[in-house]
């Protein structure tokens, strides 16, 4: 009964993050595209305009935000009322037109370069958007290298590194500058965008599932740590959403997984978002060391 009860709460904390308020206008959808051939699939409906939690008077940084499932997760809590630092690390010109699109949908918003592997960057940062923005109330760290499959004999130790620095190393760094500020007003949010690779054991792909273990385990670890203080760190687990890097993907990758996802549709980036604005909501503030898995049921307990 107790099992059931959970997920009859889950699936309605899900259901309450995508539907937002009646009558609001959708927000953009990324252009993009997959084809899915005598797939019986269900219409992918529209992403709300605003979720039913405001963030109002709240700073949130959303790491490496300039494309993606961070550009959307940026979006998403602006549109919630938050003030949002955009960061990215290459392609300025890149970033600064996804600035200009949250911006144009009503979003306060300023773009901070920065490599979020590096300390001293990363102080640069934070006291740039404390400058400008005021104290972070929100952390959510999705900055990514790229993701190459390949079997273990054909990556190298340096391979391995850069996905611990971008899981592990990171979130450490982005949590110690953040904190002070944090447990000072006795309030806080950390938000990983984890991955369903770690609980799937998806392979070849061993790099890249053991630096997303890594981040599971040092944010429950810090869950319970940071209890006390009133920062909560929580966790979002994507399945595979179409973002613009996935464009060139082959087809039959593309529809051997569309195949195995329960909900027989698409996730699109806001979906990311808007669970990113649950958690980082006061509503959510009993919420800590919890995984939402957004992968259409993909993986359930």
């Amino acid at each position: 009964m107790f099992a059931a009860a959970q997920d009859r709460w889950k699936l309605a904390i899900i259901r309450a993050v995508r539907q937002g308020p009646p009558g609001g206008p959708a927000i953009g959808r990324f252009p993009i595209s997959f084809p899915e051939p005598n797939q019986p699939t269900m219409t992918t409906p529209a992403a709300p305009a605003r979720p039913p939690f405001s963030l109002a008077g709240k700073v949130a940084l959303v790491t490496g935000s300039s494309t993606g499932l961070g550009l959307a997760t940026a979006k998403c809590l602006g549109l919630a009322g938050a003030k949002v630092a955009m960061n990215y690390a290459n392609n300025q010109a890149r970033a600064e037109k996804a600035l200009h699109e949250v911006r144009d949908a009503g979003v306060t918003a300023d773009l901070y370069r920065a490599d979020v592997t590096d300390s001293a960057e990363i102080d640069g940062m934070f006291m740039g958007i404390e400058r400008m923005l005021g104290a972070v109330d929100i952390v959510v760290m999705n900055a990514t290298p790229a993701q190459p499959q390949k079997a273990i004999e054909d990556y190298d130790w340096a391979f391995y590194q850069q996905m611990l620095d971008f899981f592990v190393k990171s979130p450490y760094l982005l949590a110690r500058r953040a904190l002070p500020s944090m447990k000072d007003r006795g309030t806080g949010r950390l938000i990983n965008i984890t991955s369903e690779v770690f609980l799937l054991g998806v392979s070849p792909f061993s790099a890249y599932v053991a630096a997303k273990g890594g981040q599971t385990g040092w944010s429950r670890s810090m869950a319970r740590e940071l209890a006390p203080h009133g920062v909560t760190v929580n966790m979002i687990a994507p399945g595979w959403i179409p973002v613009e890097r996935h464009e060139n993907d082959p087809q039959a990758d593309k529809d051997a997984y569309l195949a195995t996802v329960p909900a027989a549709r698409w996730g699109i980036p806001e979906d990311v978002g808007w669970a990113a604005a649950y958690l980082a909501s006061d509503e959510a503030a009993f919420v800590t060391g919890q995984t939402i898995a957004v992968n259409g049921g993909k993986t359930v307990w």
